[in-house]
């Protein structure tokens, strides 16, 4: 196993996954603090970069110390990823990553995302595009198929190292699946017995032992956690603990967790503003209170709130629910 990508070490094989509307930088910060090795920002159009479309530069923000970090671009024309990749060349991330796996119907529809797997040579073409403008290392992210009829991830993976791809992930569903099923193990582990880059296995990692069981089962070289992670960044610290041997530390508390709140909301709020911040800070905090006992009125309550005051008092109230 190799803790590489490119010329990129990272410390641990764990990393955040790119997540539409999740992964800005306010909890990217908070995943890196419990230990993920690098985070990915959330999906970034290589048009939105190109028409210079006013909301790419908050997705593109990195805070200050966030190194090594990834930039996922997404689209399906060569001329525009070649662009975006030389766009990014001077910003801080070290790894630019190519979306080939999102499921969702207006980006598979634009032939972007997971349309992608259909067409392994336009695959070589995107990837080829962006190395040689990126002056970086270029990873995708795909699936193991568009559906059970065509699981080429094997296929992609090559044409992705062929064009000069550093790494690959794989999600182990279908684009048909989504998110339901069970991620496919085996189909991560022949991509990674096919090609000589590191392979990212994602998909079903919800505690430290699904990342140790990832890396046993398919033999990848590093861990992807996505939904895994919404409302539980601690889950790096429990991968991290397993991996170098040590005992699984205790699930967090909810004093721990109200901590944890409340400053994930006070850098979004610096980062966002209140009408944004507080819109986006319920969502997360319903994802934060799975599993605290009574908590469903509290969701109900802040799923009402308008106001930073509000939210912050909830949140600290949160005692009265344990």
């Amino acid at each position: 196993m190799t803790l590489n990508i490119g010329n990129v070490k990272l410390e641990n094989p764990f990393l955040l996954a790119p997540l539409a509307g999740v992964t800005d930088a306010p909890f990217r910060k908070l995943c890196r603090e419990q230990g993920a090795a690098m985070a990915y920002s959330e999906m970034i159009s290589a048009k939105g970069l190109y028409y210079n479309d006013k909301n790419t530069e908050k997705l593109l923000h990195l805070y200050e110390g966030e190194q090594p970090a990834a930039i996922q671009i997404f689209g399906s024309e060569p001329e525009m990823i070649a662009f975006a990749a030389d766009a990014l060349k001077s910003r801080k991330n070290n790894i630019l990553d190519i979306n080939m796996g999102c499921p969702v119907p207006k980006i598979v529809k634009n032939g972007e995302g997971s349309a992608l797997m259909k067409n392994p040579d336009l695959v070589y073409r995107l990837v080829e595009a962006a190395v040689q403008k990126a002056g970086k290392p270029v990873t995708i992210k795909t699936r193991i198929g568009f559906n059970d009829t065509c699981l080429n991830a094997v296929e992609v993976a090559k044409a992705a190292v062929a064009a000069g791809a550093a790494a690959v992930a794989i999600h182990g569903r279908t684009r048909e699946q989504y998110y339901s099923g069970k991620a496919d193990r085996k189909q991560i582990a022949a991509v990674k017995e096919a090609i000589s880059v590191p392979v990212i296995g994602s998909g079903d990692i919800f505690s430290g032992e699904d990342a140790i069981a990832m890396l046993r089962e398919t033999g990848c070289d590093f861990v992807m956690v996505a939904r895994g992670a919404l409302g539980n960044p601690w889950i790096f610290r429990e991968m991290t603990a397993l991996w170098n041997g040590d005992e699984k530390p205790a699930p967090p508390t909810l004093e721990e967790k109200k901590q944890m709140m409340l400053a994930h909301f006070e850098d979004v709020l610096a980062f966002k503003g209140e009408y944004a911040a507080v819109r986006e800070m319920r969502k997360h905090v319903g994802w934060y209170l799975k599993g605290v006992p009574h908590s469903a009125a509290l969701r109900g309550e802040i799923n009402k709130i308008t106001t930073a005051e509000t939210l912050q008092a909830a949140i600290k109230a949160l005692a009265r629910f344990a």
